[in-house]
């Protein structure tokens, strides 16, 4: 007994001498970081009074990814440089001075070259982008290459699955990536399915104890696909049934983009990126950079593709989202279905609402998860109270993610206005320089705000008790991890 009890008091010391000294090794970490003085100490705080749980949220959330240089400055050379530059050719492009600095902006962060000459489809319901992306993967020749958050097994995962094996027997080149944890409720046996049929799969940034626990946190959150080099998607959507059917008893409302044009270059040069990101094989043929076949695109609908991610220098959509609404002179409307802003975006959209911009916000009146609902309702309330015109989408679950400003320019892609999209996520957007396209995403914006209801015509959201304002602030403060 004596023997067992010293073992006992021994096997305590030791784990409690390893507890303090890797609760000291992580707030070295955090300190060398170098972040915002209130999130390092907080992080500090984190792990001091909670030494077991504190290391275990700061090993899985808290670890800064952002320096890790995953892709080699030469590998990008061969995907972007010489792929784009080589086999891409642009004549008599022109960049109207007041977007300049915003397309030099993501040029010189992440090389998101601008395209000209693009034919650009609005598809704000699920059947209809569905329908088009089943017919556009049947009528694919060469190569079809789909990355996305989410790719689940029902019935319309299936039939996707159905189109992609029928072109992968006729010779086509799929390949296919997915998010591990995105997709963590569909079995394995789905995928393998795919590796059957030919098709080339793989998931990002497997979660494998204790190898990934680091990057739980940081999930490819993009929808990118590219069929043949011509026909390309962007936007908020999906492969899941919910995105046609609905969900919790609500209609699901979403945006997608159709591009048709040499912008499908830069969703090209994304998608290859993570390709090499995830199998570490280098693809920069010709063959897929095709040159436009349809004179008709001959136009100056000019677009960037931006891809954003935790191991990039800079949050670079965030960076694009604040030059936009800072630089706003009538009008800046948005829609997200998660608003739970960092304070660069916080402070932009409450300046340029105090400045006299009509500056918008719509999200939807009843989220998808209801402690991310709580969340960000101090938010809003912070921004409608700042001057920003705020209202609740009310016919279905608003999922779409996207922004207009001045009849001039929009973006349409993954990124939410919240902590996750702009800090940790692997997001993309495209940002269309374009008059039309603006106006049609107006149009669609004004629709979408006739079926919401305003928050100051809510008393209990504009003035809640003292019981919910509190859990409100309380839920706020795990924003950053929702």
């Amino acid at each position: 007994m004596m023997t067992f009890s010293i073992f006992y008091l021994t096997l305590m010391l030791l784990l409690t001498i390893a507890v303090i000294a890797a609760g000291f090794i992580a707030i070295f970490h955090v300190l060398l970081d170098n972040r915002q003085p209130v999130k390092t100490m907080a992080w500090i705080m984190v792990i001091i009074f909670l030494p077991v749980v504190g290391l275990l949220f700061y090993v899985f959330f808290g670890v800064n990814h952002r320096r890790a240089r995953v892709i080699s400055q030469r590998s990008m050379n061969q995907l972007t440089k010489r792929s784009m530059l080589e086999f891409v050719g642009q004549q008599n492009l022109r960049v109207a001075d007041r977007h300049k600095q915003l397309v030099d902006l993501f040029v010189n962060q992440s090389f998101s070259l601008p395209f000209k000459d693009n034919r650009i489809d609005i598809i704000t319901e699920g059947e209809a982008f569905f329908r088009q992306l089943i017919d556009d993967i049947n009528r694919a020749t060469h190569h079809i290459h789909i990355c996305m958050y989410i790719f689940e097994d029902d019935s319309l995962g299936r039939q996707i699955l159905d189109a992609l094996r029928a072109r992968a027997k006729a010779g086509v080149k799929v390949r296919v990536i997915y998010d591990d944890v995105g997709c963590w409720r569909v079995k394995n046996r789905f995928y393998e399915e795919m590796r059957e049929s030919g098709i080339e799969v793989v998931s990002f940034l497997p979660v494998r104890f204790p190898l990934f626990t680091s990057k739980v946190n940081y999930r490819n959150h993009r929808k990118i696909v590219v069929i043949d080099g011509r026909v390309g998607y962007i936007g908020g959507m999906n492969i899941a049934e919910r995105y046609v059917k609905g969900i919790h008893g609500m209609a699901w409302r979403d945006t997608m983009l159709r591009i048709v044009g040499s912008g499908v270059y830069a969703l090209q040069r994304a998608f290859l990126v993570d390709w090499y990101f995830v199998d570490r094989t280098l693809i920069s043929d010709r063959s897929y950079y095709p040159s436009p076949d349809d004179a008709s695109l001959s136009n100056n609908c000019l677009m960037q593709v931006v891809t954003s991610a935790p191991t990039s220098l800079y949050p670079e959509i965030m960076q694009g989202y604040v030059r936009i609404i800072l630089a706003a002179r009538r009008y800046v409307y948005i829609e997200t279905p998660y608003f739970m802003p960092n304070e660069p975006v916080l402070f932009a959209l409450k300046t340029a609402a105090t400045a006299g911009v009509d500056v918008r916000l719509l999200c939807p009146y009843k989220a998808d998860a209801r402690l991310v609902e709580w969340a960000s309702r101090s938010y809003l309330r912070e921004v409608e109270e700042a001057g920003v015109k705020v209202s609740l989408y009310q016919g279905g679950f608003l999922h779409a993610k996207m922004l207009v400003c001045d009849d001039a320019l929009t973006s349409c892609g993954s990124t939410n206005v919240d902590f996750r999209s702009f800090e940790n996520n692997f997001e993309a957007n495209a940002f269309i320089y374009d008059e039309g396209t603006a106006l049609r995403m107006k149009r669609i914006f004004l629709r979408d705000e006739e079926q919401s209801v305003a928050w100051a015509d809510l008393p209990r959201r504009v003035h809640p008790k003292f019981g919910v304002r509190l859990w409100e602030s309380i839920t706020r403060l795990f924003s950053p991890l929702l």
